[in-house]
């Protein structure tokens, strides 16, 4: 009884703190520190790095009812959102401050696979949304795809420029080894080798099998694409030379921003459930064998979350632990322990405190940011996927996050700013929900 009451106080005094921080954080923090600080600050990294495994160790689930796993669900089989265990009010009925899923991973007694629940609020996981820069993920391990089709890997390189630094470049909009931090016209090359007819049939009877059959990717990035020279892919010892639309028109499915039928939510509509589900698998890949994705191995994988064989020696990692902003790691740090955040200028180094003292050094945050201002929507645009492993806490936290803000009113000085910061808030709030109701 005494245990209950202290963990209901801790709950209530955290979600006070989480909601107290946003407050001021919305309220009092210079714009533009936030914006550069913050939202598009290159992240923390974990303090030890000298181990990168693609699977995270984690706690058996205290109420394993809640939890449901692979066979259980029947992810092999259409309908499968009515078979998993979900609540999507869990973060409550209502989105104040944005909308956003959670698919939390934990042990059940007597089963081999990790085991899912599907958390969300407001009912929104299956809500069409324009995902932003968000979706490059699956261009890229579209484009890896192709090249293992090929028999090739997922880090070969093209005209000289290794996969790993080009994905890597897509996440952290800055040059990284021999890519030059283009990340639009990047995944636009990425988008336009996979093919919109194969990125498109993942979402559905190829992988995902998702009931929505509005998700789609069929637009581009808004930008020419990359042209590597030569355009000959190697790696593995083979080589070849992949097709690639340009430009982007040349795909018959392609299809513009304001198409007769993209509506209001663009050429690549989205859900939260659709891009959560498919970053869930990718992290699942070595562990939950029925769910892998049909084209990839876990050294891809393992290329785009940590991204193994960049070519530069000056940086011990890459890839998606190199996606920027500090959002989710504040909301983090916050929850873990107590605490709100320092200003903008401190958070960096206050979080990766935190969370090294949680997990031995050994937290992850694989993370792609997206956001802008949508004149189809007249509103202010911050979308977020990511996935963490939290090692060592609680037994072992790990769970995927898709998340989106809208804003509406006239552009701002600084595109995406507004969303961003309900999307702080919201990450504040349902981070101290989930690591205290564990």
């Amino acid at each position: 009884m005494q245990k209950n009451v202290a963990k209901t106080a801790l709950k209530m005094l955290l979600l006070g703190l989480a909601t107290t921080a946003a407050a001021t954080v919305t309220a009092s923090t210079d714009a533009n520190d936030f914006y550069e600080k913050v939202m598009g600050s290159a992240p923390p990294l974990p303090a030890d790095i000298s181990q990168q495994p693609l699977s995270c160790i984690i706690g058996a689930a205290a109420n394993p009812e809640k939890f449901r796993d692979a066979t259980q669900a029947g992810y092999d089989k259409s309908g499968w959102e009515s078979r998993i265990a979900a609540d999507w009010n869990y973060f409550g009925e209502e989105a104040r401050h944005g909308k956003l899923l959670v698919i939390d991973f934990a042990r059940i007694p007597n089963r081999a696979e990790p085991a899912y629940r599907y958390l969300g609020n407001a009912n929104s996981y299956d809500e069409l949304y324009e995902p932003w820069s968000s979706s490059k993920v699956m261009a890229i391990t579209g484009t890896m795809a192709r090249l293992r089709a090929q028999g090739l890997p997922g880090n070969s390189s093209v005209g000289g420029l290794p996969m790993a630094d080009l994905l890597t470049s897509i996440h952290s909009y800055e040059p990284f080894g021999t890519a030059n931090g283009d990340s639009n016209s990047i995944a636009t090359y990425f988008v336009n080798t996979a093919g919109r007819e194969y990125l498109t049939g993942l979402f559905h009877q190829h992988w995902l099998k998702l009931s929505n059959p509005d998700v789609r990717i069929r637009g581009a990035y808004g930008a020419d694409p990359l042209a590597p020279e030569p355009a000959i892919w190697q790696g593995g010892g083979k080589r070849t030379a992949l097709s690639s639309f340009r430009p982007s028109d040349t795909d018959p499915l392609y299809q513009p921003y304001r198409c007769d039928e993209c509506g209001l939510t663009g050429n690549k509509p989205a859900t939260l459930l659709a891009q959560a589900e498919w970053l869930k698998r990718l992290a699942a890949h070595e562990r939950d064998t029925g769910t892998r994705h049909p084209g990839l191995l876990s050294s891809d994988i393992h290329t785009l979350f940590y991204g193994s064989g960049h070519s530069d020696s000056s940086r011990p990692v890459g890839g998606m632990m190199q996606g920027i902003g500090t959002m989710l790691h504040t909301a983090l740090a916050a929850a873990i322990s107590g605490e709100q955040p320092p200003a903008p200028a401190e958070r960096n180094a206050w979080a990766k405190k935190i969370l090294d003292e949680a997990t031995d050094g050994q937290w992850r945050v694989f993370q792609k940011i997206g956001w802008g201002y949508s004149g189809t929507r007249t509103a202010d645009e911050a979308v977020s996927l990511a996935h963490v492993c939290l090692p060592g806490y609680q037994g072992g936290r790990e769970f995927t996050v898709a998340a989106r803000a809208n804003v509406p009113g006239e552009p701002g000085e600084k595109e995406g700013q507004a969303a961003a910061l309900q999307l702080q808030t919201l990450f504040d709030e349902s981070m101290a929900k989930l690591l205290t109701e564990g």
